[in-house]
């Protein structure tokens, strides 16, 4: 146990401030830069990706996904230490990939921020992901989402009328959110819905729904 907080310590003692980049509003540092401070520091760390099975043969590929979206599981070890992180693969606002969009080049970036962080998790740099899940525009969507929910649960207790007047408005508004997505994914869940303007003008028409 000692011996994992010393590599915690020295890992998050490290000062990267000098490393530090910023991409669509959050700090980053890059894979190739955090992967050299810790072999540095730790020469025989090794990392590792979880590949998918694709068949019976056993053919394997490098990221995952379930038939909607997708993801990357990297492992960093260090002294006997393994910590795995799991990433989706999304796209330049942030938002998952439909799964058969995904290419190797959206996977295989993932797969480096995924790196970085696992080396985040041992230590390298965690301050700069303090906050980074509600950024001022993803902690706007969360209020608007929870906004909408209240609409939603008030709005389909008036009538079946009103209920099915509700489904339709979160099922258009989920598919113009990501009109990629096939209609047989949509499912109307206002939670798949990150796009701001959408969530706005879904509570206009959730708001005007009457009895």
């Amino acid at each position: 146990m000692a011996e994992n907080k010393n590599i915690f310590k020295t890992l998050n003692d490290v000062n990267v401030a000098d490393k530090i980049k910023q991409k669509n509003g959050l700090s980053y540092v890059s894979w190739a830069s955090a992967w050299a401070e810790v072999k540095k520091r730790y020469p025989n760390a090794t990392y590792k990706i979880y590949p998918q099975i694709m068949d019976e043969l056993g053919n394997t590929r490098f990221w995952h996904d379930d038939g909607k979206t997708g993801w990357v599981e990297v492992g960093v070890t260090i002294d006997d230490l393994e910590i795995v992180e799991i990433l989706a693969i999304m796209d330049f606002k942030n938002r998952s990939i439909p799964a058969e969009n995904i290419t190797s080049v959206d996977a295989n970036k993932s797969k480096q921020r995924c790196l970085v962080k696992a080396c985040a998790l041992h230590g390298l740099g965690l301050y700069i992901y303090e906050g980074e899940d509600l950024p001022e525009e993803a902690s706007k969507t969360v209020e608007l989402k929870a906004k909408v929910k209240d609409l939603v649960t008030k709005k389909c207790a008036l009538s079946d009328k009103a209920k099915q007047k509700v489904a339709e408005l979160c099922k258009a508004a989920e598919k113009q959110a990501n009109p990629d997505l096939g209609d047989d994914l949509i499912t109307g869940n206002y939670n798949n819905i990150d796009d701001i303007e959408v969530l706005q003008n879904l509570m206009k028409q959730l708001l005007a729904v009457k009895k």
